[in-house]
């Protein structure tokens, strides 16, 4: 969000946002879950979703993420059957187990404020219960939700996502466009763990990274203020709303507080069109991923169309066997 807007004027450029990339060839459009955090129009994730494929016709429509400890299972079950029953073969469960706000957040969402997020191998067991065939004995099913197999893919910045998800047998997306130095880790781990299941027989890795696509260099790196602008506001605990680009971030912050933003988006891709294509082809390279995720955060609405229509084209001419997936 911008500041001062209300939310939905958010909401419609994300829903205008994915019905361009449906046409320009991405394959997923996840929205994440957030929680009282002012610039951030996502706390009700499955409604954002049921919006969005509404506006849309073939693109997958999901979660990055919804975070589990938050919900009853049950309740995520149904929400994502109903969701799968009214856009079959479209919906995505991606599922994080991080609180989405703050200790204050979390007890207002009925969480046990010293969970740490230990429960959650159960958690998405009972999840699983509820979205496959009923089982002898269930005395509790979701409807709809029961035999619907809504895909799920678990979300992590570190390396217990990444090592329940290969025992799981499941798909595994990593956080990078946050956490970029746990990426080479978390992905050894997931392979290094993975387990083939009925659902998936070989690894399947995810990467979401920040990117920004402009005419130059300098033109993408300009717009890249913008987002660094908002992890600033971030480590300073102020709210997050887009701000416009600057010439320069020297005045903006401290020696401290650039590194500590330099690392949070140090795989972050930005440039022209070839700049793009060296740094989608790197990530792949560097981590075998099965599919790049893109952030990307721009004031203007149509530099962030732009950027995602020439990642696009990028994608389109690179041969690495990978896919690329727009991130909300």
């Amino acid at each position: 969000m911008r500041a001062g807007e209300p939310a939905g004027s958010a909401i419609s450029r994300s829903v205008d946002l994915a019905q361009h990339v449906e046409q320009w060839g991405y394959k997923r459009y996840w929205l994440a879950e957030h929680h009282a955090i002012s610039g951030l129009a996502c706390s009700a994730t499955a409604v954002l979703i049921g919006h969005v494929a509404a506006a849309t016709k073939t693109i997958r429509v999901g979660s990055g993420g919804v975070m589990l400890p938050n919900h009853a299972p049950l309740v995520v079950a149904e929400q994502f059957g109903t969701l799968e029953a009214l856009y079959p073969g479209r919906i995505d469960l991606g599922l994080g187990r991080a609180p989405g706000g703050d200790a204050h957040t979390m007890r207002a969402l009925r969480r046990e404020l010293r969970q740490a997020g230990d429960d959650f191998p159960g958690l998405l067991e009972e999840l699983q219960t509820y979205l496959g065939p009923e089982r002898p004995g269930q005395l509790v099913r979701a409807i709809p939700g029961q035999n619907s197999h809504v895909p799920i893919t678990l979300l992590g910045s570190s390396g217990f996502s990444a090592q329940l998800a290969g025992q799981q047998g499941l798909p595994f997306a990593f956080a990078a466009h946050f956490a970029p130095e746990y990426l080479q880790a978390a992905a050894h781990l997931y392979r290094e763990h993975f387990r083939p299941s009925n659902l998936l027989q070989n690894p399947h890795l995810m990467v979401a990274v920040p990117a920004i696509a402009a005419e130059s260099d300098a033109a993408a790196r300009r717009l890249f203020t913008t987002p660094q602008q908002r992890f600033l506001r971030l480590i300073r605990n102020q709210p997050v709303e887009l701000l416009p680009p600057v010439a320069s971030m020297e005045s903006l912050w401290t020696d401290w507080e650039r590194a500590a933003v330099e690392g949070r988006l140090s795989a972050a891709i930005v440039g022209s069109n070839a700049t793009v294509k060296a740094g989608l082809e790197k990530v792949v390279g560097d981590t075998g991923a099965d599919e790049v995720i893109i952030v990307t955060d721009t004031y203007e609405h149509a530099d962030r169309l732009e950027s995602y229509r020439r990642v696009a084209e990028v994608a389109a001419a690179i041969d690495a066997g990978s896919t690329v997936a727009a991130g909300a």
